[in-house]
């Protein structure tokens, strides 16, 4: 949290823009505001589940959260880079409480670090981390809902204009390749001592 608050204070206009012809094509709308902010909760709801229930399934999820968002944020680093999609909202021509919650988020949330995107890279690790658990390989309707959500925060981030398609793509590509890091190899063993150092 200290390194993407230090890029968030250190990374300034004068980064690497980012833009495509195809997200000028996307047009913001604000209610994707809710998938947006319910990311919060679905990747605490996901770590809280395979906490309780399967710590193999937990530690498999923190290897990948960690691992990814550590990646992400080594690239912003090294590749600073922003955004110049947003909307001026007082010119939208609309006042609701979503388009009120849009301000708030671009209050807080810099148009900096944006590739790749840590909350589409983090929507698809808790998606990937519901399909291969043990603990709901039997429950569809957990599926079915991680996958729904998974795709409407993945859509929320370019019609909120928080991210380009580039970043998407980035992501998603990052996400295989941190798939491999956290499901391929055994870690059970880790899980094993996991239990012995509670007792």
């Amino acid at each position: 949290m200290r390194w993407f608050l230090y890029l968030e204070e250190n990374v300034n206009s004068s980064c690497h823009i980012i833009t495509t012809k195809l997200d000028t094509l996307i047009p913001f709308c604000e209610y994707f505001i809710i998938p947006y902010f319910l990311w919060f909760a679905y990747i605490t709801v996901v770590g809280l589940v395979f906490f309780f229930h399967n710590r193999e399934d937990f530690i498999r999820y923190c290897i990948f959260l960690f691992t990814g968002m550590s990646i992400s944020l080594f690239v912003c680093t090294i590749w600073p880079n922003g955004l110049r999609l947003r909307p001026a909202l007082a010119d939208i021509g609309r006042d609701n409480v979503y388009i009120n919650m849009v301000h708030f988020l671009y209050k807080t949330d810099t148009p900096t670090n944006v590739c790749p995107s840590i909350h589409v890279l983090n929507s698809c690790g808790a998606f990937i981390a519901v399909l291969k658990s043990e603990t709901l390989k039997d429950n569809k309707k957990a599926r079915v809902f991680a996958g729904f959500l998974s795709v409407s925060i993945i859509l929320s981030t370019m019609f909120l204009k928080q991210h380009s398609c580039v970043d998407v793509v980035c992501a998603i590509m990052l996400s295989y390749f941190v798939y491999i890091i956290a499901y391929v190899p055994d870690y059970s063993s880790l899980h094993k001592r996991a239990v012995i150092s509670r007792y």
